[in-house]
């Protein structure tokens, strides 16, 4: 046990190294921050929603930095065909005939930013479907494997802007976290203007590389949860299929997993070899925030998803 312990301490102030170098580059956002690197930590995709300009591109470029994995932007459109993500079968043509040969798209890499996922088709939208949950991608009657680590980074524009498609449920559902970034205030302003408009940019060292990744995640695996906990967990998730007139649907058993694995990196995190209460409530709401889809009556009386997440985890107390 004593060896455990100083092998999460030891992995677990890495990523708190990691996570303060990532800040150097990103002026403010901690906690959506940390909970990329929760996300990053369990495998889990992430989708960061908020209004143009606010570092979310920044955000993910960093990370690639730090981590020293392969990186690759996809930037979807409304013309951008699911062949632009996965790759294509091409004709090679030589001495001896012709014959098809695979040439990859930008889904193969260790980190893809889906950039502006929501303005694609939802037929581009479901071609990232098999890579984010099986990481594979099949073309024709062949399936590739994708390098480990893999993780989708997804921004989206608020629904409500001109030209989006609202994501389908089943594809929120391979997003472990939605992460909202909201505009910052006027003293991150100021900071993101000194860093962007000065002479000098931050320096962004790489301190971890992929293989450092995958076996941190193995120590997150390993962390145990107590059986009260657990239950806290399930109880969380079957309230969103109560009756509750602002939920048509609850969240899938996917969301039970999730704040499985995003509760035990918090306490990583923090350095723990157990999971507490408080991780499970921190994690509630990147985890069911998408997860939940809103009835009439939400949408009419302007009642969010994190408010309900909170009645929830109130009446739970």
């Amino acid at each position: 046990m004593v060896d455990r312990m100083n092998e999460l301490e030891q992995w677990q102030q890495r990523m708190m190294q990691c996570e303060t170098e990532i800040g150097k580059g990103i002026i403010g956002q901690k906690d959506i921050i940390r909970q990329t690197i929760l996300a990053m930590l369990t495998g889990g995709n992430v989708l960061l929603e908020g209004m143009p300009g606010l570092g979310k591109t920044r955000l993910v470029s960093t990370i690639s930095k730090v981590f020293q994995l392969s990186f690759k932007r996809i930037q979807f459109t409304p013309d951008l065909m699911p062949s632009d993500v996965t790759g294509t079968n091409i004709i090679i043509k030589d001495q001896g005939g012709s014959a098809f040969r695979f040439e990859k798209g930008p889904i193969f890499a260790n980190l893809v930013l889906a950039d502006e996922i929501n303005r694609a088709t939802p037929k581009t939208q479901s071609a990232l479907l098999e890579a984010m949950q099986e990481h594979t991608v099949t073309v024709g009657n062949d399936s590739y494997r994708l390098e480990e680590p893999f993780l989708v980074l997804a921004t989206q524009n608020p629904i409500e802007n001109e030209g989006t498609y609202p994501l389908p449920e089943a594809q929120l559902d391979r997003f472990m976290f939605k992460i909202l970034v909201n505009f910052p205030s006027k003293e991150e302003l100021k900071g993101i203007v000194d860093l962007t408009e000065g002479l000098q940019m931050p320096s962004i060292q790489p301190l971890l590389d992929g293989n450092g990744l995958m076996t941190a995640r193995s120590i997150v695996a390993q962390i145990p949860i107590a059986d009260a906990v657990m239950d806290n967990i399930l109880n969380i998730v079957m309230a969103t299929h109560a009756e509750n007139k602002y939920i048509r649907e609850g969240a899938s058993p996917r969301a039970a997993q999730a704040l499985v694995r995003a509760s035990r990196a918090k306490a990583f995190m923090e350095g723990r070899m157990n999971v507490s209460f408080e991780d499970v409530k921190y994690a509630a709401y990147p985890v069911l925030r998408h997860r939940i889809i809103l009835g009439f009556d939400a949408v009419s009386e302007g009642v969010s998803e994190d408010q309900i997440i909170t009645d929830i985890l109130n009446s739970l107390k």
